[in-house]
Parts: C-alpha cells; structure tokens; sequence
C-alpha cells in the first residue's frame, strides 16, 4: 500500500482570484519507493527546485498557493491519469516514471518497475487529492470573484536533448495554443516576458502547457490558466548539488512578478466584467 502519512500537498489560500500550482517540487520518496530506485533517482535531480523561494513573493500579491510534497518519480501530477502522452510522438515522461529526463532508468532491477495496480494506487493516494484541491480553489475564486487564473510554475534545465535541441528560451508561456486562456492574457503575459531584458521569451514553443493547463483551463467559464516553464540556470545550478543563487534569482523575480500582476490585472478587469 502507498504511504499515506505523509501529506500529498501543502496550500496557502489568499485572497486574490489568482492560484499558483508548484506540481514538480516535491522531492518527498516514501520508503518502499526509494529502496527500488537507483542511487541517481534517489538525489530526485528532476526536480522543479526552489520554486517555492523564486516565488516568494506571490504571497504579497495575495495569490493563492498550491505545493507539492512528493517527488514525481512518485507519479507526475501534470499528466493525464490514464497516461496518455501530451505530446505525441516526441519523447515524454509517463504518469509514473520509470525514467530520468537522461533518459537512464530510475529503477535499480526493472522488476521494481510499478505495474498496473501500484500505479493506480499512486494515482489514487497522491495526484487525485491534488487535483482535488486544484479544482476546488479554483471554483471557489471563481464564485467569490467571478473570474480565477491558474498559473502553473514549472523550472527545467536550459539544455536537456530529449526533449528538445539547443538551449530553450528562458521564459516558456504555455497556453495550449491559445486554448487554455484568453487571448488577452497571454500577450499581455508575452510582452511582459518579452520586455525582460537579459532572457529569452516564447509563447507556445516546445512547452505548450501539460494536463494542468490543458484540463483545467476553460476561457468560457472565466477560468484561465498559464503555465511558466522557466530555465533553472536563470536562478540555481543546473546540476548537483543544485543550490539556489541568490544573485541570479534577484534578477529574474521582479520580471516574474510583473507576469503575476498582469495576470491579476487581467482577473480583476474580468472579474469586475462578470459581475456586471
């Protein structure tokens, strides 16, 4: 059976119709899981680190926040819970991974591998209370205000080659090719992101925005979402032991947060619309 006593996610309500979702910060491996993986797995290095600091400030601006407590070598909460690929015919990581974004395995003897039913129970145990919670703050800013944007934070190493070549743009809008948020908000967003002088921007690039965005993103009912997938190497070490840099981070934030507040722009000029 999964662990369980250890909680599957941590979460701050605020006060603004704007939620922010951290769905790969976990680094949290129940025992029975860690004793499988290899020594490599075991250091978590896919890790969205330190998104928790790097947003710090999304308190002041009263956004709600959603954290993650489990690795996703545990089961990746930003994809679909039967499995299916976000990105057809390109290399991806499964709902339950069973590899590193290397492309080496994370498990020691692949009869370690979970089969069907352990999947199910990770499902089950720890991505469906997420979701839950997800989807209940985000009704409940939309009753209280009449409008809720979802903004899904998302870190990755600036040179990974499978998933995709080069290096990637520092800045990484995702909105399901328009589909997930109103049009308005996402140049708004791409101008700010555009505007940051010593980082690269691009809006639906390689990072479209994974199941987070896609599912929960419904411009019809005035729910928006967003996903920010943003290059470690702009605030951290891409590589072990994968420290935070200060200096670097103190460069990046306040182009952050004018994203964040473009957004709550939007969400108050919408919700105050709605409400008329």
């Amino acid at each position: 059976m999964p662990e369980t006593t250890h909680a599957p996610f941590l979460f701050r309500q605020g006060a603004a119709p704007l939620l922010i979702s951290m769905p790969h910060v976990g680094t949290h491996l129940p025992p029975a899981i860690a004793a499988r993986l290899t020594p490599e797995a075991r250091q978590v290095p896919d890790t969205d680190w330190h998104l928790e600091r790097l947003y710090g400030f999304a308190r002041d601006l009263g956004a709600s926040i959603l954290v993650a407590t489990h690795s996703r070598y545990v089961v990746d909460l930003n994809r679909p819970p039967d499995g299916a690929s976000l990105y057809p015919g390109q290399s991806v990581t499964s709902l339950c991974p069973v590899d590193t974004f290397d492309d080496t395995p994370l498990y020691a003897n692949p009869a370690g591998v979970p089969g069907d039913a352990e999947v199910t129970a990770r499902r089950d145990t720890y991505w469906a209370p997420y979701h839950a919670q997800l989807r209940a703050e985000l009704e409940r800013m939309r009753a209280a205000h009449g409008v809720a944007v979802l903004w899904d934070a998302h870190s990755i190493r600036s040179v990974l080659p499978r998933f995709f070549e080069g290096r990637l743009p520092d800045l990484n809008l995702g909105t399901a090719d328009g589909a997930s948020c109103d049009q308005a908000l996402a140049q708004a967003l791409l101008a700010e992101a555009s505007a940051a002088t010593g980082y690269s921007a691009v809006l639906n690039g390689r990072f479209k925005g994974g199941y987070i965005t896609r599912h929960y993103g419904a411009p019809a009912r005035n729910i928006h979402a967003v996903q920010l997938e943003l290059t470690q190497c702009s605030y951290m070490q891409e590589a072990l032991p994968f420290a935070y840099l200060p200096e670097a981070a103190a460069g990046v934030q306040p182009h952050l947060e004018r994203m964040l507040q473009a957004a709550l722009a939007f969400a108050r000029a919408h919700g105050a619309a709605a409400s008329r």
